[in-house]
């Protein structure tokens, strides 16, 4: 993707979205947290599954702390990996406790500190919450950054800097959830929607997916 073409990429995508949200149900900044750390390997619907239960007995780390790993499971235990992410989840609470004062804390040192957050989930808090114009770089994210020529990169975290680098200011706040839901919805791994596309124009693999039927699509998604 060009330099000039990015602007108007951008501005696209927010004339169709102006006010891109998580899709992840939160009702205060540590239910946000929790639920990112839950969603690793798991979809957001299924997140939210287990976190309506979840919260409703516990939205706060005192209480979360409380309930014990045990129970922690038994609500979590229908999304990935949830025996790992329970015991991250009751020893993240504890941390936010003694240390925090029972509150999520601001910065990027210390939200990684916490068991089972990465740099992805403290993007996400730090964006979401907190309103930093950061990049979480996921599998849609990673997917739509290379495809397009927008922020091509071997890994997440060179896609991030790219990021970083080439959206404008005025869109950096908003613009992992636009990219989030446009690879979610519409730039889709195995048979991308181009014929939907409303940014198709600015995309630099345009040629090799549009025209193509679509089993042969699938194949060039695979590239």
């Amino acid at each position: 993707m060009k330099a000039q073409q990015i602007e108007p990429f951008f501005a696209v995508l927010r004339a169709a979205n102006p006010q891109p949200a998580s899709e992840l149900e939160y009702s205060n900044v540590f239910e946000l947290l929790a639920a990112v750390l839950l969603s690793a390997q798991a979809t957001d619907a299924g997140v939210n599954k287990a976190t309506r239960r979840l919260f409703a007995v516990a939205n706060t780390p005192a209480r979360m702390h409380a309930l014990g790993v045990e129970r922690i499971t038994g609500h979590i235990q229908s999304i990935g990996l949830f025996r790992n992410k329970a015991r991250n989840l009751h020893e993240t609470s504890r941390i936010l406790v003694e240390q925090h004062g029972g509150e999520v804390p601001r910065t990027r040192e210390a939200l990684e500190a916490l068991p089972g957050v990465g740099r992805k989930t403290a993007n996400v808090v730090l964006n979401v919450a907190f309103g930093e114009p950061t990049m979480a770089v996921d599998t849609h994210i990673f997917r739509v950054g290379n495809r397009t020529g927008l922020a091509p990169g071997k890994n997440p975290l060179e896609v991030e800097m790219k990021l970083l680098e080439r959206v404008p200011p005025a869109y950096r706040v908003d613009a992992h959830h636009w990219l989030i839901l446009h690879g979610r919805y519409v730039c889709l791994a195995r048979r991308p929607l181009c014929e939907e596309c409303a940014v198709a124009a600015f995309c630099d693999s345009r040629p090799l997916f549009q025209g193509n039927p679509p089993r042969e699509r699938e194949a060039l998604a695979g590239r």
